[in-house]
């Protein structure tokens, strides 16, 4: 009697949810982040000091209306000024948010950020030296490359300082996430200190144009440069989700990850130049923008777990959500001014991250 009734237990038990499985909750989580993104685009497109029609316009440019009785400036200032401006933020956010998601997994810990391995500073000191030289030293440069000058330079910066990084911890074609730690702090802080010479040389015009870049913003959105970062963005995210099982596996230690089948080395390599490429393009095109690579995937492990399967995907549309809304704020906060996206970041992100860990230690129980 007894031994019947254990192997009916026994039986059903695989149907039933193992303790601390949030599957069915990642994926609804999903669901509703999918649809907040395409609400919050939405909004984005109708938020701002210039009232259009936006609703008419993208039904006369998907072609599902004839588009009678709209005027010339109203689709201009949808669909040339404020749906790249969208697309850019939803891009830039995503990359950021995975970036951050797919460095935490990689160094098991949750407080690392893109910036902590000099990606970002050298995105930055590429963009300063041709916001300060960009007329003498880098003229020819400034030149050919016209209004990309700039976007462009973030880029090989960023690109020069991961080669480098990725240089000094790989011997023997095994890259060592330690070295490769420490030696980012270096080449940031090198950075930095270049950065810093640049500025102190620069002029009173070019100073309000690194501080203006610096805190970041999306102002400058085209569809020229929506078009010149998508191809860079979408692998990186692509290849950001492909990372998921060898992430998982991570977490248990290199070791572990080695018998389960993972291929450790080109998990790294992939996870490297994904977030050198994600983290690079997004600088390039919108500056410096803290605080999304740490909230963003931080909220969602407390809320969904640390299974990359659903993080990786959540983190990149709750980052795309996220500067979105933090963008729409900086649009309408101080009209028509527009105060730059950095300093909304960190207006939300700062003091929600410290209410997290003070929750998390126990200090305060809301």
């Amino acid at each position: 009697m007894l031994q019947h009734r254990f192997s009916g237990q026994a039986a059903l038990a695989p149907q039933a949810p193992l303790e601390g499985d949030r599957s069915v909750r990642a994926r609804f989580v999903l669901l509703v982040l999918a649809a907040m993104t395409v609400v919050s685009a939405g909004a984005a497109l109708h938020v701002g000091a210039f009232d259009a029609p936006t609703l008419p316009i993208l039904m006369t440019w998907a072609g599902l209306d004839d588009g009678q009785g709209l005027r010339e400036v109203d689709r201009i200032v949808i669909l040339s000024v404020r749906l790249p401006r969208v697309i850019m933020g939803g891009m830039v956010g995503a990359a950021l948010a995975m970036s951050g998601a797919v460095m935490q997994g990689l160094f098991r810990n949750p407080l690392a950020d893109p910036g902590i391995v000099g990606v970002s500073a050298g995105a930055s000191l590429g963009a300063v030296s041709i916001i300060v030289l960009g007329g003498t030293v880098f003229a020819s440069y400034a030149g050919w490359a016209g209004s990309n000058a700039l976007p462009f330079a973030a880029f090989l910066g960023g690109l020069a300082s991961t080669y480098i990084l990725y240089s000094i911890a790989t011997r023997e074609r095994r890259t060592s996430v330690a070295t490769m730690l420490l030696a980012g702090i270096a080449l940031g802080a090198f950075a930095l200190a270049m950065t810093g010479l640049l500025i102190f040389v620069a002029d009173d015009q070019q100073l309000r144009q690194i501080s203006f870049w610096s805190l970041g913003s999306l102002a400058g959105a085209t569809w020229e440069k929506v078009f010149s970062v998508l191809p860079i963005i979408a692998p990186s995210l692509a290849a950001s989700v492909y990372l998921a099982r060898g992430l998982n596996a991570l977490a248990f230690g290199e070791a572990a990850a080695v018998h389960m089948g993972v291929s450790l080395q080109a998990v790294k390599n992939t996870a490297i130049f994904a977030i050198a490429a994600a983290t690079g393009a997004s600088v390039a095109v919108s500056g410096g923008i803290g605080f999304v690579g740490i909230i963003v995937p931080h909220v969602l492990r407390l809320l969904i777990g640390p299974d990359h399967r659903y993080l990786l995907p959540a983190s990149g549309l709750l980052g795309a959500v996220f500067l979105i809304f933090a963008d729409c704020i900086s649009r309408t906060v101080v009209p028509p001014a527009e105060l730059p996206i950095g300093i909304v970041t960190a207006a939300i992100g700062a003091p929600f991250f410290l209410w997290i860990l003070l929750r998390r230690r126990g200090i305060i129980d809301l």
